[in-house]
């Protein structure tokens, strides 16, 4: 499921026991708008994981409190806890890995 982050829900998306997987990204960006394809395959081919998009221009605080300084930036929390960051183009496979580490 792609679900939109916004600072109404990330709270929620986090408390789930589930595997989230949020991208933060930006309109203007080119290796975001390179990434946005992969993260909507993702979340098509694995229903049980939790996939956020969050544009850091219309939620710079939620940015902010994360540290996201470079986009994209894809990041892995299980059971609401960070496990892992990736900063740039991810390719699929690469992030497939990380979800069947994660799940």
């Amino acid at each position: 499921m792609l679900i939109e982050g916004n600072s109404t829900n990330i709270t929620q998306i986090l408390s789930s026991n589930a595997l989230s997987v949020i991208d933060f990204y930006a309109t203007w960006c080119g290796p975001c708008k390179m990434l946005s394809p992969v993260i909507h395959q993702l979340s098509n081919e694995n229903s049980d994981v939790n996939f956020v998009k969050i544009d850091v221009d219309a939620n710079p605080m939620i940015a902010q409190y994360f540290n996201i300084t470079s986009l994209p930036t894809v990041a892995f929390f299980k059971n609401g806890q960070f496990v892992e960051v990736k900063t740039g183009f991810v390719p699929k496979k690469i992030l497939e890995n990380f979800i069947k580490t994660y799940r």
